[in-house]
C-alpha cells in the first residue's frame, strides 16, 4: 500500500491520502508573492537564455564543434530542470496550489535528481574537452569526433538515470500514514524520506551513497583534468600563450563553481545544519537548481564572439 491514514488539508477539510502537500518557503509564506518576483524573472532568463543558445549553435555552423555540442546538452538538461520545478514552485506562490500527487512528486524527484546527475556528468566531459583542446590541440578533431561525442552523452545518460530509477520505486514501498506535507517547494528526495513512518536507513544511506560517489567521483576527474591542464597552459612560452590557453576554460570553471557551490553547501546544511532556519535549507536548494541554468547561457555568450554575435544581430532583428 502506497499511502495510509488521514490526512487533513489545511482548512481541515479532508483530502485524497494519495495528494501530498508542498509548502513552498516555510516561515515565509506572507512573502511568497514578493519571493516569486526573482524566481519567475530567474526562471524567464534561464528559458530565453538556453533557447537562443541552441538556437545560435543549431544555425551557425562555425559552432558544430565538440565544445558546442556539449554546450547544447548541458542548455537542455538545464531547460529540463527549470520547467521540472519552477512552474509547480510560482503555483505556489501565486495562487497557494500546494497539491501534488504521489505518483507526480516521484516523477518531478526522478526528473530532479537524474537531470542534476547528468547536468555533473556533462562537466565533466567539458572538462575532458579543454583537456584534449589544450594538451592535445593537434588530435582535437580526431580524439573528440561526433560518434565519441554521441557515446558520452549516452553514458553520461545511462550514469544518470540508472543510480536514480531506484529512489522511486523505494518510496513507493514506504508507508506514510502521518503528516502528507512536504517542507519544500519541490519533492526532493529526502524530504519525502521524512515522511514515511517506517524504517528509512536504507533510503537515507543509499541517497548519501549515490550522491558522494557521483559528486566525488565528478570532482575527482575534474580537479585532475585541471592539474594537467595547468600543467600544460605553464609549459608554454609566452604569458599571452598562458593567458589564452586559460581563457578557454573560463566559461567551463564559472560553469563549475556555480553548478558544485550551491551543491556543496545544500548537501552540507541539509546533513549538518540542524540548527539553520528551514527557509535557508530551501532557498539554497532552489538556487543550485535556478541559478546555473540562467547563469550558464550568460557565461558562455559572453565568452564567446560568436554567440555575442548572434545574439547582438538577434536582438536587431537582422535576419542571416
Amino acid at each position: 500500500m502506497l499511502l495510509q491514514g488521514n490526512l487533513s488539508a489545511p482548512n481541515g477539510t479532508g483530502i485524497d491520502p494519495s495528494v501530498f502537500f508542498l509548502t513552498g518557503i516555510p516561515g515565509l509564506e506572507a512573502l511568497h508573492l514578493w519571493i516569486s518576483i526573482p524566481f519567475c524573472s530567474v526562471f524567464t532568463v534561464a528559458l530565453l537564455g538556453n533557447c537562443t543558445l541552441l538556437y545560435v549553435i543549431k544555425t551557425d555552423a562555425s559552432l558544430h564543434k565538440p565544445m558546442f555540442y556539449f554546450l547544447s546538452m548541458l542548455a537542455v538538461v538545464d531547460l529540463v530542470l527549470s520547467t521540472t520545478t519552477v512552474p509547480k514552485t510560482l503555483s505556489i506562490f501565486w495562487v497557494n496550489s500546494r497539491e501534488i500527487s504521489f505518483n507526480a512528486c516521484l516523477v518531478q524527484m526522478f526528473f530532479i535528481h537524474s537531470f542534476s546527475t547528468l547536468e555533473s556528468t556533462l562537466l565533466v566531459a567539458m572538462a575532458f574537452d579543454r583537456y584534449v583542446a589544450i594538451c592535445n590541440p593537434l588530435k582535437y578533431t580526431s580524439i573528440l569526433t561526433n560518434s565519441v561525442i554521441a557515446k558520452i552523452g549516452l553514458v553520461a545518460l545511462a550514469r544518470a538515470v540508472l543510480p536514480v530509477i531506484p529512489l522511486p520505486f523505494l518510496l513507493r514501498r514506504l508507508p506514510y500514514c502521518g503528516s502528507h506535507v512536504i517542507s519544500h517547494c519541490y519533492c526532493e528526495h529526502m524530504a519525502v524520506v521524512k515522511l514515511a513512518c517506517a524504517e528509512t536507513r536504507f533510503d537515507n544511506i543509499y541517497g548519501i551513497v549515490v550522491t558522494v560517489f557521483i559528486v566525488g567521483l565528478d570532482l575527482m576527474f575534474i580537479s585532475l583534468s585541471y592539474v594537467k591542464i595547468l600543467r600544460a597552459v605553464l609549459s608554454l612560452a609566452s604569458k599571452e600563450e598562458q593567458l589564452k590557453a586559460f581563457s578557454t576554460c573560463g566559461s567551463h570553471l564559472g560553469a563549475i563553481l556555480v553548478f558544485y557551490i550551491p551543491v556543496v553547501l545544500t548537501a552540507t546544511i541539509h546533513r549538518f545544519g540542524s540548527h539553520v532556519a528551514p527557509h535557508v535549507h530551501i532557498l539554497l536548494a532552489n538556487f543550485y537548481l535556478l541559478f546555473p541554468p540562467m547563469v550558464n547561457p550568460i557565461v558562455y555568450g559572453m565568452k564567446t564572439k560568436q554567440i555575442r554575435d548572434w545574439v547582438l544581430l538577434l536582438f536587431r532583428g537582422k535576419s542571416f
